[in-house]
């Protein structure tokens, strides 16, 4: 199991996840299409050409999932009761076809559940990172995380 318990968490303690990733056509259409989301600068080339980016730009949902997907494996995997919430979502640069992304976290809060005492909350602060060292998207993730077993 990758995850880590609760009490294996520190605030300040931050994580490079090794996987990257390179965000593909099929990727964003696949992605575009299986939420419905008809938005032409994701799925029309024609459009995209005529916008101020003057080519497709990335589901900012899908690189949203890619970056809290990319951190899994180093932080919830085995160990997540439940995600709480995601907070000051932001994407302060457009992805684009082609574009080699990895993801960073930091722990910045740790809490005890008032309602579950064999779990406890971590707040990570999760960073989505472009192969020009461009954040490309961050967040604030809440989780319920078991604690060891006795």
């Amino acid at each position: 199991m990758a995850g880590r318990f609760f009490e294996h968490w520190a605030v300040g303690d931050t994580l490079v996840h090794e996987i990257r990733r390179t965000v593909t056509e099929t990727d964003n259409l696949l992605f575009s299409t299986m939420t419905h989301n008809p938005q032409p600068l994701h799925i029309d080339v024609e459009a995209a050409k005529a916008s101020e980016f003057g080519r497709i730009l990335v589901n900012g949902t899908f690189t949203f999932a890619l970056m809290v997907g990319l951190s899994v494996s180093d932080t919830t995997l085995g160990t997540l009761v439940a995600n709480l919430g995601y907070d000051k979502l932001v994407m302060p640069k457009p992805v684009f076809l082609g574009d080699t992304l990895r993801a960073e976290s930091d722990v910045v809060e740790l809490k005890d559940s008032r309602s579950r005492p064999n779990a406890g909350i971590v707040t990570f602060a999760h960073r989505m990172i472009n192969q020009r060292d461009e954040i490309m998207c961050q967040c604030l993730r809440t989780a319920l995380i078991a604690r060891a077993p006795q």
